[in-house]
């Protein structure tokens, strides 16, 4: 994700297209073509669904098989919001708003984000403490979310008229302790309207799917690398 982290990210645009999940998709390809890569089994976990996703849609042809980590499509989020959804990530419309959300957050980043070693360890805290300071990074992050609510969510509404679906075999795979299934009843339907072929895994965690339970992660993955196969 572009700015996350050590990463490096353009100066924000007006419509914030250069955080778009297509300008990140279009990351990834040209790093699959420096490796000679031609095709991977791909899998994206919550903001990094989004990327996987418009990856999938936008080069079909280098995604052998796509796993989902607990989201669904911006554009479907977005249609579903209501007082249950605002209530549960507000941050989405908080973030979108210009200058006030960098200025609440960089005034003490530690205390907004509360990073905890409970799923990472000591030493992979100390890394995201230290970017989680930094001006650039917290304005690249939220510049992600604020391409979110305008050109992603206007590129999928474009794929969903134009009839672009997933082709490649997809699992869905949601946490079993996260909100997903509370948000919109039964979140693989959401899958199913978008993709050919989907699984859906539930994992037995909170949101934080890959580091609560890396064996199921892991295993799911493995199922998906099979499929593609």
């Amino acid at each position: 994700m572009r700015g996350y982290g050590a990463s490096t990210s353009p100066d924000p645009l007006p419509d914030h297209r250069q955080q778009s999940k297509r300008a990140v998709a279009g990351d990834l390809v040209r790093l699959l073509d420096v490796l000679d890569v031609p095709r991977v089994v791909l899998a994206g976990h919550d903001r990094g669904c989004y990327v996987a996703l418009r990856l999938a849609l936008d080069h079909p042809d280098r995604v052998a098989a796509l796993g989902v980590l607990d989201g669904v499509p911006i554009s479907e989020a977005l249609a579903r919001c209501d007082a249950r959804f605002a209530a549960a990530w507000p941050h989405w419309f908080f973030f979108a708003m210009p200058d006030k959300p960098e200025r609440a957050i960089l005034a003490d980043p530690l205390a907004w984000y509360a990073p905890s070693s409970q799923h990472m360890g000591a030493v992979a805290l100390a890394e995201l403490e230290e970017a989680l300071v930094r001006p650039q990074v917290v304005r690249a992050m939220l510049e992600d979310y604020r391409a979110g609510l305008g050109v992603d969510r206007a590129d999928e509404e474009a794929d969903q008229a134009a009839g672009r679906r997933l082709r490649m075999p997809t699992t869905f795979a949601r946490s079993r302790d996260d909100d997903l299934a509370e948000l919109y009843g039964e979140p693989v339907r959401i899958w199913q309207d978008w993709a050919d072929d989907v699984v859906e895994v539930v994992v037995g965690s909170g949101h934080h799917m890959a580091e609560e339970a890396p064996g199921e992660v892991a295993d799911l993955l493995a199922d998906l690398a099979a499929r593609a196969r």
